[in-house]
């Protein structure tokens, strides 16, 4: 059972959330949250695997409220927005959120994207990494400084193909059709590159492979 905390601030569109998640099977609402610190909070008493976090909460934001969760180890965070702001998408990511989807997805996504993140893959919408990518070779001002290439040298030839397409937003699935090689492959060789480039988890790594136009 994917045990879920649902975190925002509208509360019709939190209602919606709540009746999707709890009409799918294996997956079960332990808690909701109104705000950012409420969601820390309720992650801190109730554990969950995942928090559903809305970026723009009052009283604490969405990205502030991930970091913490994030930092104290409570639980994956599977973040929504409506994209009207990138800086919440870029301050998301970087803040360790395990994967990103735009608040009109299909209910049926909402619920895939949970089960992906609840079984260790990052998860960004399709449109989410499009604009992503878009952002990063604009030179957008809410970017980071770029990552020192010297990294790659720590990857074999084969993990950073898979870094490659990690930037793309692939799946491990589309990975292994792309690079003709075994799902369990490509699932240890991401591993194996997040812990060569002391990353958290697979978003981290997409947004690294943008940041280096890989």
């Amino acid at each position: 059972m994917i045990r879920v905390l649902v975190a925002e601030d509208q509360s019709a569109v939190r209602a919606g959330l709540v009746l999707i998640l709890r009409s799918a099977p294996g997956i079960e609402v332990v808690g909701e949250a109104a705000d950012g610190e409420e969601a820390v909070a309720r992650a801190r008493e109730l554990r969950p695997d995942l928090v559903l976090m809305d970026v723009q909460m009052p009283r604490l934001d969405g990205v502030s409220a991930t970091r913490q969760v994030v930092a104290e180890g409570l639980a994956d965070v599977l973040v929504l927005t409506t994209f009207d702001h990138d800086e919440y998408v870029f301050g998301a990511l970087r803040a360790g959120a395990s994967g990103f989807l735009l608040k009109h997805a299909e209910a049926a996504d909402l619920v895939a994207a949970v089960r992906t993140v609840a079984r260790g893959e990052g998860v960004i919408a399709p449109a989410v990494t499009r604009r992503l990518i878009t952002e990063f070779a604009a030179g957008s001002a809410v970017r980071e400084p770029a990552a020192d290439p010297a990294l790659l040298e720590r990857l074999t030839r084969r993990e950073r193909e898979v870094l490659s397409c990690l930037g793309r937003g692939l799946s491990n699935a589309e990975v292994a059709a792309r690079l003709e090689m075994a799902e369990a492959t490509v699932k240890t060789h991401v591993n194996r590159l997040l812990g060569k480039l002391k990353l958290r988890n697979r978003v981290q790594a997409a947004v690294l492979a943008q940041e280096l136009g890989i």
